[in-house]
């Protein structure tokens, strides 16, 4: 059974993760630097749920045994902590990795860009040396939608052009893709990047629209709908990103890398929703009508994403099964227990 490390596991993709990753027996260690990017009592809130702890005192580089899961550890260490991560490594002799700790946030890397680079070009480095140094032989890692920028062909496919991305963000994400393909080349680390799509559900993050949009709606505020509305999402709900990263690890004993050992997946629902469809579905689960305030495209935005899943599906089987007021609901019904506190 792998051992895995879990990079940003206190975030939504990696809480979600980390605990399928626990449910099915595999040992499992999570880090996080907790920054404040968006509200740390989310964070913690999702730590507690794994832990069973109560962690608003963690200290850095401590580890902390979970009372809930004997098989899952988690530390506060920060990947641009280049000495605390080797130490991480040579300590617990990881198998795999599953690097998804990233500054997220198309607009945010407009504002504040030296945050893109020291995360996720210098931090994706340090994963990387250290797989080099250790000889682990499988990386996992979070790529993004984002990379296809300006592309106007439609699904978009992992063959095509990512040459053009329109915000900081994607091209940091694109050259994790280019770094990863020569570490992948000089050292022979088997390397996926997973393109995510627009992931929404439970324990989302704050800053996306999803939990903007339904923040204001149940608390009478407006919501700023850009693009005038016009714009169109592969809204894919969490449950189906997790079991699909899930399945990619679970195969990795099974499949032979000799002649691939950098590859690129989509992973989204591959059924693009119409920004103003995914508002009426909150409304109507919701019970409350929005306050809608019309603007233009935003700095770094593009109108549409649409995954292109056909080699994620032949090659290991994946297919969304959450439709887009399926995950509503139980994104509104998260909400209201957690929020409404």
């Amino acid at each position: 059974m792998y051992k895995i490390l879990v990079t940003g596991s206190a975030g939504f993709i990696g809480a979600h993760l980390a605990g399928q990753l626990i449910e099915q027996g595999y040992e499992v260690v999570g880090i996080d630097n907790i920054n404040d990017y968006y509200d740390i009592r989310l964070k913690y809130a999702r730590l507690q749920e794994l832990t069973g702890i109560v962690p608003y005192k963690i200290e850095k580089n401590i580890p902390i045994k979970s009372l809930l899961y004997p098989n899952y550890t988690f530390i506060k260490l920060d990947i641009e902590d280049t000495d605390s991560l080797y130490e991480l490594f040579l300590k617990e002799k990881f198998t795999v990795i599953c690097h998804l700790a990233a500054q997220a946030g198309v607009r945010y890397s407009i504002s504040n860009p030296r945050a893109y680079i020291n995360t996720n070009i210098a931090g994706f480095f340090n994963i990387l040396e250290n797989c080099h140094k250790f000889d682990i032989k499988h990386l996992i890692y979070a790529s993004s939608s984002s990379v296809y920028g300006l592309n106007v062909k439609i699904p978009f496919s992992e063959n095509d052009c990512t040459d053009y991305p329109v915000s900081l963000y994607a091209a940091t994400k694109k050259a994790n893709e280019l770094i990863a393909h020569s570490y992948s080349h000089l050292y022979g680390i088997h390397t996926i990047g997973l393109r995510f799509f627009t992931v929404y559900g439970p324990w989302g993050r704050p800053d996306m629209a999803p939990f903007l949009f339904l923040d204001a709606i149940l608390n009478n505020r407006e919501i700023k709908i850009f693009n005038n509305g016009e714009m169109l999402r592969d809204f894919t709900y969490i449950d189906d990103i997790v079991k699909g990263v899930v399945t990619v690890i679970s195969s990795l004993q099974k499949r032979d890398y000799t002649d691939k050992v950098h590859e690129i997946y989509n992973i989204g629902n591959s059924f693009p929703v119409k920004l103003m469809d995914f508002i009426d579905v909150l409304e109507k689960v919701s019970g409350k009508t929005a306050k809608k305030v019309f603007l233009p495209m935003q700095a770094g935005d593009v109108y549409k994403t649409y995954a292109d899943t056909q080699k994620l599906e032949k090659e290991f089987g994946y297919k969304p099964q959450t439709d887009i007021t399926q995950g509503v609901e139980m994104f509104v019904n998260w909400y209201k227990s957690f929020c409404n506190k």
